[in-house]
Order: C-alpha cells, then structure tokens, then sequence
C-alpha cells in the first residue's frame, strides 16, 4: 500500500527570499512577505498519474492539508491513519508515517524539503521513500526529479511492477546560518526508476576552487552595462558577487546593476520591484551531481520574475568539474510550471571560463523523469 504525507508549508520561505521554511519564525516571516504555501499544488502534480491509471487504489494519508485534502482532490480514496490536533510541525509528519507503515504502507511519499526528508526518517520507517521536491532545499538523494515523476514511480510500486531500490542519504542545511555546508542525518531507502530520482548535491572540491573562478570571471566578462543581474545562490555566484566587489549572500538572490549592489537576499516581490523597467538576466549555477538550473533552492526566481527577463533569461555558470559530475545528463529546469519549463529547454550556454563555455541540453525536470 502507498503511505502519502504533505508538509503544508513546505518551500513556502522560497519566493520570500528566506532560506527554508522549518521554523514557525521562518513560516511566519515568509507569510509576512506576501508568501502563498504552494505544497498541495506539488502534491496534485504527483497524484496525477495514480489518478490517471488506477483511480481505485487506497491511499494511507494523514487528515485535512497533511494529504486526505489532496488525494480526495485527485479523485482517489483516502484511508486516513493520522490525523494533526493544530498547526502542523515535523513532530506530525513523523507521526503520520509511523502510523502508515504501521497500517501496512510499503512505501512513503512524502511532499516537501529536506526539512521534511528528515522528519519522515525520524519515523525509522523501514521502507522505502520518496519525496515529491516541494520544499526550499532539496540537497538529499530522496527526491524525485518532479512531482510528476514521483508519481510515476509510486505508479509502478502500486502496480506491483519491479522498481529498484537504493540507499540515498538525507542532508539538511541550517537555514539561519548562511554558508553552512549539508549535514548528514541518515539513510533510507529510495526507489528509483529511468533517471526519475534525484542524485544528491555534490559539494565542490578544494582542487575545482580554481576552476570556479575562472568561471566566475568569465560570467563577470560577459555582463554588460545598464542589465540588472540576479545572482542566484550557490559558491560560483557567491565568487561572482566576490569578483564584482559586491557583498552577495551565498544562499540568497542578489541584484546588481553594473558593479553595484542595489537589492541584497532579495525576495521575490523585491526582485520584480528592482527590474521593473530595466533589462534583467539571472546568473545562475548548476547543483553538482543533480543538473538543477531552477527550482532547487532559488525559488525567488519565481515564474513571475523569469517572465520579466529577457530573450536570454539565463547566464549559467559551472566549472569544468562540476559538468564531468552529470555525466552527459542534461541539465533540469523545475519552475512549477510545466508551460514556462517548456519555453526555458532548449541547448544552453554554460560560461566554464574567460573565454570558454560549453553547449549543454536544458530540459524539463518532469519530462527527464519520464525517460
């Protein structure tokens, strides 16, 4: 049987330009900035496919926003084993997956970040997993590469069909203590299905720190005057924060305007402010051994604000090692919207140095994980 959980608030401190989304402090900050949660249109997305083809299958889930809301939406059948007494924490989530896998759930899918990858460990489910990316951060080996393909994937589990599993450990990040590395939290098991799952994001070597700044500067050469540049997060763009003079934030979206600073961790509602009337491009960096563009971590390049870029919305940036990571798979692109991740694929231009860059395939995340 499939075990179903939604983290309610999960991504929500994304477009507010706020880090995660696991503190009620954080919750509460990102509401104050005009933040709208968008987990249970994340989680429809990944109950398409179940409701497509096997409308009749039972669903374990927990009661109201955790899951029965959006499995009675999808138009399948929820057997609720969970029910929250309040506002929703983690201690919920572990709750409710304890209670799935003790009514008989073989596998757990999960809605939400690694905040929530870590919660649903904390149950010691002894099953398998799989996170439909709805959160902030999303740097764990349990994600599927969209909702799409999760759903895909616990298709295939539902059906009885063989699907492989894997060991893939969940990470977390600090979210109040910028620049802090992953941190291990443990292992679980994942099922995996034609590139469907995620890899897990591989930090940058201390021998490709060279390699980073080389193409850093050649992201500095190629940006041209009276553009505002979002600097995405990531260490490639924190170095072309570094070599432009500018105090950028290695986890937040920063806005330059030829050489100067003019809007620091900036949410999304500021961004579209500071571009408004001007030509805009957003810099931004490859996740090493994932390929995400979009959609893992920079949530404040919104669809709304990508929208406001221009023919060329993209100046991506990555050294030479962390493109031998993919191994020839192409790089992803998961705005939340299917028809804009269609006008954003194509062939890309990755800036690898001063005067080198190589050609890269840009895809939909929802349609490399159905390959």
């Amino acid at each position: 049987m499939l075990g179903f959980v939604v983290n309610p608030v999960a991504g929500l401190g994304g477009p507010a330009g706020l880090k995660g989304s696991d503190s009620a402090a954080v919750q509460q900050a990102a509401l104050a900035r005009g933040a709208v949660p968008r987990a249970s249109e994340r989680a429809a997305a990944a109950l398409v496919p179940l409701a497509d083809a096997q409308p009749e299958v039972v669903i374990l889930t927990a009661g109201g926003p955790m899951g029965a809301d959006a499995v009675v939406a999808a138009g399948l059948r929820a057997t609720v084993v969970y029910t929250p007494g309040g506002p929703t924490t983690g201690y919920n989530t572990t709750a409710a997956v304890a209670a799935m896998v003790a009514a008989g759930a073989g596998l757990i899918l999960f809605v939400g970040g690694d905040g929530t990858a870590r919660d649903v460990a904390d149950a010691g489910v002894g099953v398998p997993i799989l996170g439909v990316p709805a959160g902030v951060k999303m740097y764990s080996g349990c994600f599927a590469v969209s909702p799409a393909a999760a759903g895909r994937v616990a298709l295939r589990v539902v059906l009885g069909q063989p699907v492989e599993t894997r060991s893939a450990e969940v990470l977390d990040v600090d979210e109040l203590a910028l620049g802090a590395a992953p941190v291990l939290y443990g292992l679980v098991d994942v099922p995996q299905w034609r590139g469907s799952t995620q890899n897990r994001k591989v930090a940058t070597l201390a021998s490709a720190r060279e390699q980073v700044a080389a193409a850093a500067s050649g992201a500095v050469r190629a940006m041209q005057p009276e553009v505002c540049y979002l600097l995405g997060p990531g260490g490639t763009t924190l170095e072309v924060g570094r070599q432009l003079g500018v105090d950028a934030t290695p986890l937040g979206v920063d806005v330059v305007l030829d050489g100067a600073l003019i809007g620091r961790d900036a949410s999304e509602n500021e961004i579209l402010a500071l571009i408004a009337g001007r030509p805009a491009r957003a810099v931004v960096t490859i996740i090493g051994g994932q390929g995400f563009v979009l959609g893992r971590g920079n949530q404040q390049l919104s669809p709304a604000v990508l929208r406001r870029l221009g023919p060329e919305p993209l100046l991506i940036v990555a050294d030479e090692a962390k493109l031998a990571q993919l191994a020839g798979r192409p790089l992803l692109v998961d705005t939340g919207e299917t028809g804009l991740d269609a006008e954003l694929s194509g062939y890309a231009k990755v800036v690898t140095g001063p005067n080198t860059w190589a050609v890269f395939k840009l895809v939909a995340a929802s349609i490399e994980g159905a390959s």
